[in-house]
């Protein structure tokens, strides 16, 4: 989960970098640019995670979320 860890840490570097251009009235194309860069990072990491869930699920079925749950968790990445 490292490297899960990492991007979270990296998009709240890029939110709050987006939190100042605001707040310096900068280009709303350059803020749009950099807040779709935040939105991908954050999917990117759902989607590490919900991908452990299913090899967690894969290799311990007894212990897991069940199918739903998994399926329920991933759309709402959608």
């Amino acid at each position: 989960m490292t490297p899960v860890v990492n991007r979270l840490k990296r998009a709240q570097g890029q939110l709050a970098a987006v939190t100042r251009m605001l707040e310096e009235g900068q280009d709303c194309k350059d803020v749009v640019t950099q807040l779709a860069a935040v939105s991908k990072a954050l999917d990117r990491a759902g989607f590490v995670i919900i991908a452990s869930g299913l090899q967690q699920c894969v290799n311990d079925p007894d212990e897991s979320l069940d199918q739903k749950e998994l399926e329920k968790l991933f759309l709402s990445l959608a």
